[in-house]
């Protein structure tokens, strides 16, 4: 079983010719709407690539909630654990895609803000049982270090979005910040670009057992111990990379609950993420297991 405890958001997508700068209107095509938030994207992620997950979150009292709650049981995640919060909104994103696939977002959080420790102890029993539970940052500390404290697994910590000054709860044994987020993490002036500064910047962070960061059409870089790996990314033609890093990470957990080792976990997880960023949407662009075997088995190194 794995577990996530996050964010659940309905995602606003707009195609714009660029990202506009501060004070400019740039006018987008026609809006699209996908269930999406980093903690649901990866519920469905690892569903899709052939876990069984279990979900712990809130969503609000409106019309949302109900599209978000049937979305997440369509994909086969348990959705048991998700409260609905009255007199609140569900979560929404805005995101704006650009012609090369690159995105911002805003992120209004509504219910998430309103997840608790209290709701982890009520999953108390769900994720003491979890091979895995995910945690991300879009919902409150005290539920990630309530999930972290209760969880009987592997406890896997995306730093996502990245928050300057933020720091991993206790008890997280794999950490997977992209670039943007190690900078957080370690207070860096600047976001490392080249792999000697990734691996610096990764290897100055204490608390994790590991360090997965992704490096979007770079690959990964793996920190485990002194030892470090770099794995290059499967080329693809990206299209929106909205939901790459949530791929990864719902992916990495599967691969890591059913035992596998952690290169190879990352391996089969970056072809995950690379399916993903070749259609559009969040939820939409998630791959299943047999589309990532099958590149897999095209790139046998």
């Amino acid at each position: 079983m794995i577990a996530v405890v996050g964010s659940l958001n309905l995602d606003l997508v707009a195609p714009v010719p660029h990202h506009p700068v501060p004070g400019e209107t740039v006018l987008g095509g026609d809006m699209a709407q996908h269930p999406g938030g980093k903690g649901a994207n990866q519920a469905v992620a690892a569903a899709r690539a052939g876990g069984e997950v279990a979900f712990v979150g809130r969503v609000g009292d409106d019309d949302a909630a109900a599209v978000m709650l049937e979305a997440a049981r369509g994909q086969g995640v348990e959705t048991t654990h998700i409260r609905r919060t009255p007199g609140t909104p569900t979560g929404r994103a805005l995101i704006a895609v650009s012609p090369a696939g690159e995105n911002t977002i805003i992120v209004s959080p509504g219910a998430n803000a309103r997840l608790t420790a209290e709701d982890c102890d009520a999953a108390g029993d769900l994720l003491r049982s979890a091979a895995v539970t995910i945690l991300q940052q879009e919902v409150p500390d005290e539920a990630n270090h309530a999930a972290a404290r209760l969880a009987g697994g592997t406890v896997l910590y995306n730093p996502a979005p990245a928050v300057e000054g933020a720091q991993p709860p206790p008890h997280v044994d794999l950490l997977v910040p992209n670039r943007t987020e190690l900078a957080a993490l370690t207070g860096a002036p600047t976001v490392p670009e080249t792999l000697e500064e990734v691996t610096a910047a990764a290897g100055a962070l204490t608390g994790a057992g590991a360090v997965v960061v992704t490096l979007g059409g770079e690959g990964v870089l793996l920190l485990e111990g002194t030892a470090s790996l770099h794995i290059p990314a499967f080329p693809v033609r990206p299209v929106d990379t909205t939901a790459a890093g949530d791929s990864f990470c719902g992916a990495l957990a599967v691969a890591l609950a059913e035992g596998r080792t952690l290169a190879d976990a990352a391996r089969w997880a970056c072809a995950a993420a690379a399916i993903s960023t070749t259609r559009a949407g969040a939820q939409p662009s998630l791959a299943g297991r047999d589309e990532v075997e099958a590149l897999l088995a095209g790139h046998t190194p």
